[in-house]
């Protein structure tokens, strides 16, 4: 679910209000092109024919893709973390540069173009030649899919990944698929579980304490549901999510909550991130301050984007980030 950070604009802005608002075989994939600023991929053939299940059908691959345009959410920092440069490239919380957030260490040799995320430009698209589009955490909208599979075979969003419900493993999982790295992907994983495992042994405190995650526009409040990366995450560590909330879950990624009944965010733990206002006006907002566990200490109010945004992205490659930042944070606030 996309959750800009403050810095990134009105644009990114209507993104978050949109986050909070919203309540058949491909054809084979080829070579596509000689052109040498191709997408860096394994040097080895990789496990082709590959094949991936999505919501609109299994996608094969007939060999190593060599210009991937990577749309979805987290998509390119994790083609990135399996060895394969996309030549296009979404910027889904506009970092800027190469649209890469301060988790990713991997570097592009030649800059991806551009890509709009809500709306991608077709046309700026069909010009990169790409011979796969990966579009694995996104809205699932079934016109954007088959637009994009005209340009190129297409890894959507698997069944039940409606409107970004896609975990980073499964992400990683279906990306690592369809560029032939199947074992690199089970590797990364691994060692992600890893991190978790480690991370929930260090916190007991954590293990079935209630939480809620939520955010706040300039106008608007609403918490994520179970499905969505945050909730995953911290599910991982033993929490479970606010019972209040999961009771209005529908299809969306999240529920809006007026300020009347703001008092359903209580849980042993609250966090907050910021969507076009600040972390200072959310703490200093006399509704919120007058929630129980505000008034106990047990919140956390995301203040440096970066983390916030490591949170929200749940890519293989920015939970680790979070898991560093983050807990910590939460194990001071649950004192």
């Amino acid at each position: 679910m996309p959750t800009p950070s403050p810095r990134t604009g009105r644009r990114r802005f209507l993104v978050g209000a949109l986050a909070l608002a919203l309540a058949g075989s491909l054809a084979a994939c080829g070579s596509g092109t000689d052109d040498t600023a191709d997408s860096a991929g394994q040097k080895s053939a990789g496990s082709f024919p590959a094949k991936v299940s999505t919501k609109f059908g299994t996608v094969t691959v007939k060999q190593q893709p060599k210009r991937v345009v990577a749309l979805g959410w987290g998509d390119a920092e994790t083609a990135l973390a399996l060895g394969v440069q996309p030549v296009g490239a979404s910027d889904w919380l506009a970092f800027g540069g190469d649209g890469l957030g301060p988790w990713v260490k991997e570097k592009y040799d030649k800059s991806p173009q551009k890509i709009g995320t809500l709306e991608p430009e077709y046309e700026k698209i069909a010009a990169l030649k790409p011979d796969l589009i990966l579009d694995t955490k996104s809205s699932g909208d079934r016109t954007r899919y088959d637009t994009l599979s005209k340009i190129a075979p297409t890894v959507g969003v698997p069944n039940g990944g409606d409107q970004y419900k896609v975990s980073w493993k499964k992400q990683t999982t279906m990306v690592s698929q369809a560029l032939g790295a199947p074992e690199k992907g089970k590797t990364l994983i691994a060692d992600t579980e890893k991190q978790f495992t480690e991370a929930a042994a260090a916190h007991p405190e954590f293990k079935g304490r209630t939480i809620t995650v939520a955010s706040r526009t300039a106008t608007t409040w609403g918490a994520y549901v179970r499905g969505t990366g945050r909730v995953d995450f911290v599910e991982r560590l033993g929490f479970k999510n606010n019972p209040a909330v999961e009771k209005k879950a529908g299809s969306a990624f999240s529920v809006a909550v007026s300020e009347e009944n703001l008092q359903m965010l209580d849980a042993d733990l609250m966090v907050m991130a910021p969507i076009g206002t600040t972390a200072k006006k959310i703490s200093s907002d006399p509704l919120f301050a007058s929630i129980p566990a505000a008034k106990k200490g047990h919140a956390v109010v995301f203040d440096d984007t970066d983390i916030s945004s490591a949170f929200a992205t749940d890519s293989v490659l920015s939970v680790r980030y979070a898991l560093q930042h983050v807990v910590p944070l939460f194990a001071e606030a649950m004192k």
